[in-house]
């Protein structure tokens, strides 16, 4: 396993069992649109570190230690710590865009790093598959990538958490772009899943233009 996974993961664990046990600690790293807008910035950083629970903790970093390495294999560490700390940042920046004027909304967790990661994973492999426990048989990655950011319009127009649904979405396009920046080939090589990958991504769009979400 590459050094630079190893320390992403052991920052989310370490992060988030500091969080789950010091509430003052959480609430002050959260991503807090009240708080942002007053200058603290920083959440929208820390606040990928963060996460609701040890379940919510364990399928973020399942999911990475899934799809990491096809990236760090391709691009090499530092474009892949590049790509995931960039789509964190597009999953804030997005939240923090389409929850502006809701003071009181907040999130957590490193979802948006992940599902960028997850979205340069399948865009570099679009053949790839994984397992799920649940499932017994491979289930193809473009799939599971699809579904996982359909799961987070549910999330989105359920509310009834404060995991950083939003930060999905902004995720998936941060890991998107600049995947697609770093080699412009894939728009040829692997052309339907370029095509594929944008729906769920002009999906939400439609719906939040046409305030469904």
């Amino acid at each position: 396993m590459s050094a630079i996974l190893i320390v992403i993961i052991a920052a989310n664990v370490l992060f988030s069992l500091k969080g789950f046990n010091d509430l003052a600690f959480f609430r002050k790293f959260e991503f807090h649109i009240g708080s942002i807008r007053a200058g603290d910035q920083i959440r929208m950083i820390t606040a990928g570190f963060l996460h609701a629970d040890i379940g919510h903790l364990f399928f973020n970093m399942f999911t990475l230690f899934m799809f990491a390495p096809v990236v760090i294999d391709f691009f090499g560490s530092a474009s892949f710590f590049l790509i995931y700390m960039g789509s964190l940042a597009f999953g804030s920046l997005l939240t923090l865009l389409m929850h502006k004027n809701d003071y009181s909304y907040r999130a957590i967790g490193a979802s948006g790093a992940v599902t960028g990661i997850l979205y340069s994973a399948i865009l570099l492999d679009p053949s790839m598959s994984l397992y799920l426990f649940f499932i017994p048989i491979p289930i193809p990655a473009y799939l599971f990538g699809i579904g996982y950011l359909l799961y987070s319009i549910y999330g989105m127009k359920a509310k009834n958490d404060n995991i950083g649904h939003t930060a999905h979405f902004g995720g998936a396009i941060g890991g998107y772009l600049i995947t697609l920046v770093k080699d412009p080939t894939l728009f040829v090589d692997n052309t339907y899943m370029v095509v594929l990958l944008a729906i769920p991504i002009v999906i939400l769009f439609v719906m939040a233009k046409t305030g469904k979400l």
